[in-house]
């Protein structure tokens, strides 16, 4: 379900980015070749990048298919940025909020999009409710899984989690109520980019130094793109990754009642 990418480095046209590679963004709106789940992402898609000197990012979203878009053909030409975050969207409730359900949802500096479904939604996560602020659930951009899990992170942000904090906390809250769900969700601030594999697909290119791109799959065939494992918390800036494993959910359980020096935090692996 949905295809991502977010991208940190030297200013680029979004087409370079979006558009013109053989196996672009674009063009897995249509024809994927690593998608596990659906086949075609039409309904909805979106992008957010940053202006030199404005943290705040813009963002142009549709409810329809990417391909149908000329005004993004225009924009993918002559807009240039140094951070986005684009997305290209299958509904998990088909429908639901047209334009509004599109990543990526954006609050203040972030950019967020989630690529899965969560299991038996709505209903699983109700017991969840309680844990986001009233104001909040009521100014969720859309009523679907993916502004939900939004919500849980962005209040995780809010409290003062960092950008991994925040996703992995969620992504266990959410697996933990929702068993099945697969819950790839990516997070930039313009400067970092937060991605979590669960249960889907999610790559890396990596020019250290230069520049990073984390993508659902490769939008070309450059042999330096590396897989993320499943079950793994990555931290990118436009000098390193970090790829981080997640601590299995029968694991932490198990740990809750063991001495503190069996039940510390996996290892940290840097990728040059």
């Amino acid at each position: 379900m949905c295809r991502h990418l977010a991208f940190l480095g030297p200013e680029e046209r979004l087409g370079t980015l979006l558009t013109d590679p053989p196996h672009s963004l674009f063009r897995q709106s249509w024809a994927p070749r690593r998608q596990r789940y659906g086949t075609v992402n039409a309904d909805g898609f979106g992008v957010g990048w940053y202006a030199e000197g404005d943290p705040v990012p813009a963002r142009y979203r549709r409810a329809g298919p990417i391909w149908g878009d000329g005004s993004f053909a225009d924009l993918a030409r002559v807009v240039r940025t140094t951070a986005l975050l684009a997305a290209v969207r299958d509904a998990t409730v088909a429908g639901a909020d047209g334009e509004a359900a599109a990543a990526p949802f954006a609050a203040g500096r972030w950019l967020f999009s989630h690529n899965g479904a969560v299991a038996g939604w709505p209903h699983s996560l109700a017991p969840l409710v309680p844990t986001v602020p009233p104001v909040d659930l009521l100014s969720m951009e859309a009523r679907s899984d993916s502004a939900f899990v939004w919500a849980l992170v962005l209040n995780r942000l809010r409290e003062g989690d960092e950008e991994g904090e925040a996703l992995a906390g969620a992504v266990l809250e959410v697996a933990r109520a929702a068993p099945g769900s697969r819950l790839n969700l990516l997070l930039t601030n313009g400067e970092t980019i937060t991605a979590t594999a669960w249960g889907d697909t999610l790559w890396y290119l990596a020019e250290p130094g230069r520049r990073t791109v984390v993508a659902s799959e490769p939008y070309d065939d450059d042999p330096y793109w590396r897989e993320v494992p499943d079950r793994t918390l990555l931290a990118a800036s436009r000098t390193d990754v970090l790829l981080t494993p997640l601590k299995d959910l029968d694991d932490q359980v198990s740990d809750t009642s063991a001495p503190d020096d069996q039940a510390s935090a996996p290892p940290k692996e840097p990728i040059a």
